[in-house]
């Protein structure tokens, strides 16, 4: 964050895109959750197993209800949902990871039903807008499994350039896992043409 930034950030809810709605998750979010967090196939490159309902409850009561940025090491996850249903179809998450760097991480995960619409990306976009516009961040990266395909094809759509190839650098979920490091800039992110603050 720049010396002007303010202590804590708690940005105004909800942030809009042509078709999303980003806000902070609620209690009540748990059961739709529930649908893709305990799917296999949909946790596959996340840094958890299926969760049970309770499990789910107890994050959102916990770690994924956070709505505001106060130090470093912060991360808001936000629930994604059509605006014109107002159904749920993923949810997205920023990290702040150094202030005195400006640095920051994207993270997301999409009910396998909306895939294949642009949610994802869509909602990666609203999420940089966030990170560079709001929190003051010089640089985003997103850390993916190279197996990851769609993932890597998001990061790519929104202009995140592949920097690293980690192979076999963590043992994830029994097996080692080969890691790809993509990164954007503040100044490419101001450089394109769909970085418009939601």
């Amino acid at each position: 964050m720049t010396a002007a930034s303010p202590a804590v950030l708690a940005p105004a809810y909800p942030l809009h895109t042509d078709r999303l709605i980003l806000r902070p998750i609620r209690p009540d979010d748990a059961e739709a959750m529930h649908v893709y967090k305990s799917d296999p196939d949909a946790v596959r490159y996340v840094p958890y197993p299926p969760l049970t309902l309770a499990e789910v409850e107890q994050r959102i009561a916990t770690t994924w209800s956070r709505s505001s940025f106060v130090e470093e090491g912060d991360a808001v996850c936000l629930a994604v949902e059509e605006r014109e249903t107002g159904v749920l179809v993923g949810d997205v998450v920023l990290f702040w990871r150094s202030e005195s760097d400006r640095a920051g991480e994207v993270g997301y995960i999409l009910d396998p039903r909306s895939a294949g619409r642009g949610y994802a990306t869509e909602a990666v976009r609203a999420l940089l807008a966030l990170g560079f516009d709001g929190l003051g961040l010089h640089r985003i990266t997103a850390r993916l499994d190279e197996r990851n395909v769609s993932s890597a094809r998001v990061a790519e759509r929104l202009g995140f350039r592949r920097e690293a190839r980690l192979v076999e650098s963590e043992w994830f979920k029994g097996e080692w896992s080969t890691t790809l490091v993509f990164a954007l800039l503040e100044d490419e992110w101001r450089g394109r043409s769909g970085a418009v603050t939601p």
